[in-house]
C-alpha cells in the first residue's frame, strides 16, 4: 500500500485541482488551474464546460507526472465538485446544450419569487429540505429546457443529459458510460426527496423537467466505473459535493460536530446524524454523507461571497496584489474605523435569502482607507459566520468548537477574528485541503483501506486553535454595526 495513492479530483468554481493522497491521508502532491468566469449580465454566472472538463483533466495529468507516478500506483479516484452548478448535454454528440450555469448565478430568481407566490415552498421544503432559491440546480434546468431552441423535443427523445459538475466529470471520465451521481450532489438540485432517497416524481412535474435526463443515484462511497484516460484502468470509487466532502475531511462524524469551509463562498455544515432538521431560522437541511445505505444528515448554511471577495479586492479594485496581503494589512489597524462591506455581490445566502441584495461599503468617511475596506472585507465573512451559527443555535443546535477549512484560513489574523467574534475556539486541521481528503477517505472506504468511519477520525490531526480574546462588549459592538450594515441592502 506505501506505493499506492488516491488521485481527489476538486474541481472548484474559480479552478480545478488534483491531489495525491496516500494511506494516512498525507497529500503527497497537488495541481491546480484557475479558469475564466462569465458574467453576461447582472447577477448572471456561468462557466465553459470544456473549461471545466480540460482543467480537470490537465491537472489530473500534471500532478502524475510531477510525481512519477503511473496508473498503475493509483488505487482509485475520488471527485468532488462546486455544487447546484448545473449542465445539460447531448448524449448522442457529447456536446453541452448551453454554458454551466453556476450556483451564483441569480436568473431564476422571478420564477422562485412566482412559485413562492403561488405558495410551493413549503411542500418543497418538506420534501427536499431546502428554500425556493435560485442557488439549487431545478430551476437552472428549467430554464436551459425552456430557453434553448428544441431542447424539450431532444430531451423527450432521451438525447440529454442533465448533470452537476460531478456527474459531467464522471461522464467525460468514463468516456459515456456511466451517467450518475451521488446523494450529496441531488439532495441540491430541489429535485430529490432526502427522505425517500429518490427523484421525486411531483417536484420534477413542478419544474417540468423529464426524468429520463436525470442521472443515477449512488452512494458516496460506491463504484462509480472506471477511467482509461491516464494510461490505465482507475476505479472511481467516491463523489461528494464539496461541502459534504469537507465535513467529511474534517471528520465531524459526530451529531453537533460543526465545520466552516472558506473558499469562493462560506459554507457552515453541522452534522445532525440521523435525523433531517426542519430550521426554523432558513437553513437547509440536506444530506451529509450517505455510506453503506445509511444517511446521514446535515443542517448548512451557505454564504454565497467569502473568498470570492478578496479575489474582486486583487482583481477589479486593485487594493492587493495577492490575497496573502489581506492579513499583514488587516493586523496592521488598530480597529475598523467603523467601516463594514456587505459582499452581497450575488445576493444574500442563508439565512437572509435575499436574491436582490447587492453589495455596499458602510460607514466611510474622510479618514478611511484602503486598507479599511481591506480589513471589512475580511470581518465581513466572520459576521456572515456568526449570522450562520447564530441560526443554528435558534434550531437547538449550538456548536462547542469550529473545525475550519478552505483557502482562507491560512490567514492567522482571520482565525483569530473569527474566534473572537464567535466567542468559540477555532480549530484548524494539519490537512488544509480537507474537501479533496473528503472523497480520498470515500474511496478509500471502498477500497477497504479504512474499516470505518472511526478510523478515519483518528487521522484527524489539529495545526492550530485560536480562542476568543476579545471582551464581549467590543463584541457586541462591532456585530451591532454589521447588523445596521446589513440592514442598508436588504
Amino acid at each position: 500500500m506505501s506505493d499506492s495513492f488516491i488521485l481527489a479530483i476538486d474541481q472548484g468554481t474559480t479552478s480545478s485541482r488534483a491531489i495525491l493522497f496516500d494511506k494516512q491521508g498525507h497529500p503527497v502532491g497537488m495541481a491546480q488551474e484557475e479558469f475564466p468566469q462569465h458574467y453576461p449580465a447582472d447577477g448572471w454566472v456561468e462557466h465553459d464546460p470544456n473549461d471545466i472538463w480540460s482543467t480537470t483533466e490537465r491537472v489530473c495529468r500534471a500532478v502524475l507526472a510531477d510525481r512519477g507516478i503511473d496508473a498503475g500506483q493509483v488505487a482509485a479516484i475520488g471527485v468532488t465538485n462546486q455544487r447546484e452548478t448545473t449542465l445539460i448535454w447531448n448524449r448522442r454528440t457529447g456536446e453541452p446544450l448551453h454554458a454551466a450555469i453556476v450556483w451564483q448565478d441569480r436568473r431564476t430568481a422571478e420564477l422562485c419569487t412566482k412559485l413562492k407566490q403561488e405558495g410551493h415552498e413549503t411542500w418543497l421544503r418538506q420534501k427536499t429540505g431546502l428554500l425556493l432559491d435560485p442557488y439549487f440546480s431545478a430551476t437552472k434546468i428549467k430554464w436551459i429546457l425552456d430557453q434553448v431552441p428544441g431542447a424539450r423535443s431532444l430531451a423527450a427523445a432521451g438525447d440529454l443529459a442533465f448533470g452537476t459538475v460531478d456527474t459531467y466529470l464522471l461522464w467525460r471520465l468514463t468516456e459515456r458510460r456511466v451517467h450518475a451521481t451521488d446523494a450529496t450532489n441531488a439532495s441540491r438540485t430541489l429535485l430529490f426527496n432526502i427522505h425517500t432517497q429518490q427523484w421525486d416524481p411531483d417536484l420534477l412535474d413542478l419544474f417540468q423537467i423529464p426524468a429520463e435526463i436525470m442521472p443515477s443515484v449512488l452512494d458516496c462511497s460506491a463504484d462509480f466505473g472506471s477511467t482509461r484516460l491516464f494510461g490505465g484502468d482507475i476505479p472511481i470509487l467516491g463523489i461528494a459535493g464539496d461541502q459534504q466532502a469537507a465535513t467529511i475531511g474534517q471528520a465531524c462524524f459526530e451529531p453537533g460536530m460543526v465545520k466552516s469551509t472558506y473558499g469562493t463562498g462560506c459554507f457552515v455544515v453541522q452534522n445532525t446524524g440521523d435525523t433531517a432538521i426542519q430550521s426554523q431560522h432558513r437553513l437547509l437541511s440536506t444530506i451529509a454523507y450517505r455510506i453503506d445505505g445509511r444517511t446521514t444528515y446535515g443542517l448548512e448554511g451557505s454564504i454565497f461571497v467569502a473568498g470570492a471577495a478578496i479575489q474582486w479586492l486583487r482583481d477589479e479594485m486593485g487594493l492587493i496584489d495577492t490575497s496573502s496581503e489581506s492579513e499583514k494589512i488587516a493586523a496592521a489597524l488598530s480597529g475598523n474605523h467603523g467601516v463594514y462591506l456587505v459582499p452581497a455581490f450575488t445576493g444574500l445566502g442563508a439565512p437572509h435569502w435575499n436574491p436582490d441584495a447587492r453589495g455596499a461599503i458602510v460607514g466611510l468617511t474622510r479618514n478611511a482607507s484602503a486598507a479599511h475596506v481591506v480589513r471589512a472585507t475580511l470581518e465581513a465573512v466572520c459576521y456572515q459566520t456568526r449570522d450562520l451559527m447564530s441560526a443554528m443555535a435558534g434550531d437547538g443546535t449550538e456548536a462547542a468548537t469550529l473545525r475550519v477549512d478552505g483557502g482562507m484560513v491560512g490567514n492567522d489574523w482571520l482565525c483569530q477574528f473569527l474566534a473572537d467574534i464567535l466567542g468559540l475556539p477555532v480549530q484548524r486541521p494539519v490537512v488544509a485541503e480537507t474537501t479533496a481528503l473528503g472523497v480520498a477517505y470515500l474511496a478509500g472506504l471502498k477500497l477497504g483501506w479504512y474499516g470505518s468511519l472511526e478510523e478515519i477520525g483518528r487521522l484527524w490531526e489539529r495545526q492550530a486553535s485560536f480562542k476568543p480574546a476579545m471582551d464581549e462588549p467590543k463584541r457586541t459592538r462591532l456585530y451591532e454595526g454589521w447588523k445596521k450594515a446589513l440592514a442598508r441592502v436588504q
